[in-house]
């Protein structure tokens, strides 16, 4: 629907499409022409519109009769115009008030918009010691500017896409155009401005449209600035979603978790034994609970007969069978943990306490959980937060394994690794195989593998990404021999035009 040149009657119209209480309009006049300002009430800035609407609106003498003069006269940098009143709506909802004069059929949408948001901050998911401590936030361009301030280059790009049917969230496609893949940033943005829903108000909403189905992750997720454009920097599609502190990144490859933000900002040696560490404690989440059940029901050769007699007489008396015991002690686990994150902080103190003697020291007094069953279940829980964004598919693995080991012992715990990493070897994400660089092997991209070599060997982006352009680091030697070659090719030059001569 086209405006009019009515301004009272487009912001009556206006009015009637938004059926908000919280929509309100401010008529006044404009050099003696009426004229109507429409707003959402705790979104826009009300103190930025008198200053950069009103204010310079007021002081005109003269009718302002085109569009020109009326940019021209407010003071506000982002003005932009609308014919129709469905985008005028959209702006003005979206935290924009709209500008109707009488005489112009034009909305005049002031960008003065501030809607509520907390400070930047360190992100709790993401602690480190070395290295920036700011966080994304839930204002994308307050997340923007963060990623802006690191990355100052032109050729990042910003493509912006609106979803949602009710939502309409802000999403930005961010990447570098001269080493991004086209074809990677292009399908990304083709299921993102395909996704047909209500509402994002997360970037997780977009997850499910963004991988291939099978239930692995596909998709790299981060809290923090300088994580975000290291990944931009490395050839990935970044995506920064309005409302959501967690922004997301394409392609993703499984060691990216192994990986710390702090791993970039100390020694190799440091970082490569961090990384090992977490691998180790990753399997030993997994495989811990299902190992000593199999061990106690199928293998009980295999258990050194010190601590085959030291298990032997913890266990004695216990009514449960090995299996469901370990399973008991990993539901109370779980609930614990589900607990304590969703309960007021003080409380959760108290439900530590209660978790650690009642549910704890009580049952082994009772006879209910033997000790050996409480010590491998807390070392699998501690082991499994090495690594925090692989806690779901960790976990779920685990009490897959555990249920095989109960019912086909040692052996169906093997059957299910081999059957896993087959599933895993197949799973590939916009031409990323999930595994590189191990599988395939890419030797080049091994120097930041589990072994972290140092920056300066660092001097190719990683090969699995498909970027365009592979050169990350041009070592100082490398620069001089160059400079050295120009400058005799040069010298050969001359000397070879004076000889004509």
């Amino acid at each position: 629907m086209k405006l009019s040149k009515k301004a009272q009657k487009n912001a009556d119209i206006l009015l009637a499409a938004c059926k908000g209480s919280d929509v309100l309009c401010h008529p006044f006049t404009v050099g003696g022409r009426p004229a109507a300002l429409v707003f959402l009430d705790g979104v826009a800035d009300k103190a930025a519109i008198g200053e950069q609407v009103l204010k310079p609106l007021l002081g005109q003498t003269q009718p302002l009769c085109s569009d020109r003069e009326v940019v021209s006269a407010l003071f506000a940098c982002e003005i932009k115009s609308q014919t129709e009143i469905g985008e005028a709506a959209a702006a003005m909802l979206a935290g924009d008030p709209a500008l109707f004069i009488e005489g112009i059929a034009t909305a005049f949408i002031v960008g003065v918009k501030k809607p509520p948001a907390r400070a930047v901050m360190e992100p709790p998911t993401s602690v480190v010691i070395k290295g920036p401590r700011e966080g994304f936030i839930e204002e994308i361009k307050t997340n923007l500017s963060l990623v802006r301030k690191r990355l100052t280059a032109k050729q990042l790009v910003v493509d912006w896409l609106t979803v949602g049917k009710y939502s309409h969230t802000k999403i930005a496609v961010v990447y570098l155009a001269d080493v991004a893949s086209k074809t990677c940033a292009e399908e990304i943005k083709m299921r993102i401005g395909g996704m047909k829903i209500d509402q994002v108000t997360d970037s997780s909403y977009l997850v499910p449209f963004l991988a291939s189905g099978a239930p692995v992750k596909q998709v790299g997720q981060t809290e923090k600035p300088d994580v975000f454009a290291a990944k931009l920097c490395e050839g990935r599609v970044g995506i920064l979603v309005d409302g959501s502190p967690i922004a997301l990144t394409l392609p993703y490859m499984l060691l990216e978790d192994l990986q710390s933000a702090e791993d970039y900002y100390g020694g190799a040696a440091r970082a490569t034994f961090s990384r090992i560490i977490r691998l180790i404690a990753a399997s030993v989440s997994v495989l811990l609970p299902g190992a000593y059940v199999a061990a106690q029901l199928f293998h009980l050769q295999t258990i050194p007969l010190k601590l085959f007699l030291s298990v032997a007489g913890a266990i004695r008396g216990i009514p449960l069978s090995p299996s469901l015991e370990m399973l008991l002690v990993l539901v109370i686990f779980e609930l614990l943990t589900e607990a304590s994150v969703r309960m007021p902080k003080y409380v959760g103190l108290a439900l530590s306490v209660v978790g650690a003697l009642v549910l704890g020291d009580t049952a082994v007094r009772a006879g209910l959980i033997s000790t050996p069953a409480i010590l491998i279940m807390a070392i699998s829980g501690i082991s499994l937060y090495t690594v925090p964004d692989l806690v779901g598919e960790l976990s779920v693995l685990r009490l897959l394994t555990l249920v095989v080991a109960g019912i086909f012992g040692g052996y169906g715990v093997a059957v299910l690794g081999v059957g896993t990493a087959i599933f895993v070897l197949s799973v590939e994400n916009y031409g990323t195989p999930l595994l590189a660089p191990f599988a395939p092997r890419i030797t080049a991209d091994l120097k930041d593998g589990m072994v972290k070599e140092g920056l300066l060997s660092q001097q190719r982006r990683p090969r699995a990404l498909g970027v365009q352009n592979e050169t990350r680091l041009i070592p100082f030697s490398e620069r001089k021999e160059e400079k050295g070659r120009a400058v005799r090719a040069e010298k050969d030059q001359t000397t070879k035009g004076g000889k004509r001569l």
